[in-house]
């Protein structure tokens, strides 16, 4: 039994309340266990300038730590892990969105954590695939696209050996120890979007890691579930914002 009580097998409690907030666009804050994550999508009416006049849209992310989310306060700064986080979280949700689709708009979904107890990016792409749904079905009702740019679903869990057992959804205090850490983003057909695996600790065999994709694919499919469960509802129309 791990320290939370939990199965090795076993996601955190995983929840998504929407429309967090008023003004953005697409806003959710998702918790799993104590790590929380507000999530909002921003919608601009043009495109970097690599992409105008091709008729595609862009989607890309950026990814802070607030001060106060974690024991130590965090300075408000962009970090190269920031960095690499929401470039992981940009590349996840473009990974399920058609840009032609979209049309020349932009598209920013931030990640704010609130509060840090492992598995942040993992949220934030769950939670800013959300926001980002929401956003996008927001300008579908209100006639300005055809069809809806978003393809598939997508989300992401951390997995690791920690005491030698493979688990899934680590916490910090598990995380922190791992022997080894991985993150998998996958979409909702089943495909992987992203593996990102590192022996910390120890190195690992590939039995191994074929438990820890197997762990990851349950517990993502678990996610998405919620995640339909939570779309299945049109967010309310907000006319002045779309």
């Amino acid at each position: 039994m791990r320290p939370d009580g939990r199965s090795n097998d076993e996601l955190r409690p995983v929840t998504f309340h929407r429309d967090f907030t008023e003004m953005a666009d697409g806003s959710v804050l998702v918790e799993f266990g104590r790590t929380r994550v507000l999530c909002t999508a921003s919608i601009e009416p043009d495109v970097p300038r690599w992409l105008r006049d091709t008729g595609k849209g862009w989607v890309t992310a950026e990814y802070n730590m607030l001060p106060g989310s974690s024991a130590e306060r965090i300075r408000r700064r962009t970090s190269g892990r920031d960095q690499e986080i929401q470039r992981l979280i940009g590349r996840s949700l473009r990974a399920v969105c058609d840009l032609t689709a979209l049309g020349e708009r932009s598209i920013t979904v931030d990640c704010d954590v609130l509060q840090a107890d492992g598995g942040t990016r993992t949220a934030s792409i769950c939670g800013g695939y959300l926001a980002l749904h929401d956003a996008l079905s927001r300008l579908m009702a209100s006639g300005k696209l055809s069809t809806h740019p978003l393809i598939e679903a997508c989300a992401a869990v951390s997995v690791g050996i920690v005491d030698g057992e493979c688990r899934l959804d680590l916490p910090y205090m598990e995380d922190a120890g791992a022997e080894v850490d991985m993150n998998v983003v996958m979409n909702g057909a089943g495909s992987f979007i992203e593996v990102q695996g590192t022996a910390e600790g120890a190195v690992f065999a590939r039995d191994e890691l074929s438990i820890l994709l197997d762990l990851a694919t349950a517990g993502i499919a678990a996610i998405i579930e919620l995640q339909q469960q939570t779309v299945a509802t049109p967010p309310p129309p907000r006319s002045d914002r779309v």
